[in-house]
């Protein structure tokens, strides 16, 4: 791989744009922004010769811990609206960090066309279900309690940790179908995303360190160099997406979450089958 200026440029320009699409899509439809980041990622890391067998799970790694400013900085413009669930908060944060443990530890163990066919076949299944399902449709009037509360977190926080998501993916159409009003629903999956990227972010590093095939500037399963330009950007671009969030109708917030899904999981059936 080459380190010159010149080569660097454009990738440069890429991680730094990726960074912008995914801090105002974290704030917009709280997803914490790796729904973007993580393809980008992996499609650049193809481009500049990463080793197929590490960068997929390079491009998760890189994209928690992206998430983890990006996160902050969209959970203050929501808190300041009063949007987020503190209560709901508190009860499913034990589950989901057990279930990001549980995900970063399988993460660390299969290979990496796993990961990305875990990632493209449930963003594809969201995306149908935020296109096909119509705006307060739901399937109970509140959330489980008992243990399939705590079933739903750990799962929520296991697939997001293996598809380097801030769980907004899955939290979002999950508190909707139990009657979570959409900007509520976003806001927390903000706050959510913060438990699961930081675990989530430790796990792979700490699964990535000896790997011979890393590439260099990279600190386990994550690029410091992606990190370093992406979370920047992220965390500026935000608040943006926050303020857009409480302005749009709910009706495109949902088509806007499902097409960006939609394109995600084309993307990255295309670049594993290719």
């Amino acid at each position: 791989m080459t380190y010159d200026l010149v080569s660097l440029a454009p990738l440069a320009l890429a991680l730094m744009f990726a960074g912008l699409c995914g801090g105002i899509l974290a704030g917009l439809l709280g997803v914490g922004g790796g729904i973007v980041i993580v393809p980008v990622l992996f499609h650049l890391f193809s481009l500049i010769g990463i080793d197929p067998a590490v960068k997929m799970h390079l491009a998760v790694g890189t994209s928690l811990a992206s998430i983890i400013p990006t996160s902050i900085s969209s959970i203050r413009s929501h808190l300041k609206r009063g949007a987020v669930d503190k209560e709901l908060l508190r009860s499913w944060a034990p589950s989901i960090a057990v279930g990001v443990l549980a995900g970063t530890v399988l993460a660390g163990l299969v290979r990496g066309p796993v990961l990305t066919g875990v990632f493209a076949v449930i963003a594809l299944l969201v995306a149908t279900h935020m296109t096909v399902t119509r705006e307060g449709m739901r399937i109970a009037e509140q959330l489980p309690t008992g243990l399939l509360k705590h079933v739903i977190a750990a799962l929520i926080g296991c697939f997001s940790a293996m598809m380097g998501i801030g769980g907004g993916t899955l939290t979002v159409p999950t508190l909707a179908l139990c009657n979570f009003p959409i900007r509520r629903a976003v806001a927390t999956a903000a706050a959510i995303g913060l438990i699961i990227a930081i675990p989530g972010t430790i796990g792979f590093i700490v699964s990535g360190l000896g790997v011979a095939s890393r590439p260099p500037l990279s600190i386990g399963y994550v690029s410091v160099m992606g990190f370093l330009l992406i979370a920047p950007v992220s965390m500026l671009a935000a608040p943006v997406g926050a303020r857009i969030a409480h302005t749009i109708d709910p009706e495109l917030l949902r088509k806007a979450f499902a097409l960006f899904l939609a394109l995600t999981s084309a993307r990255m059936f295309y670049g594993l089958l290719g």
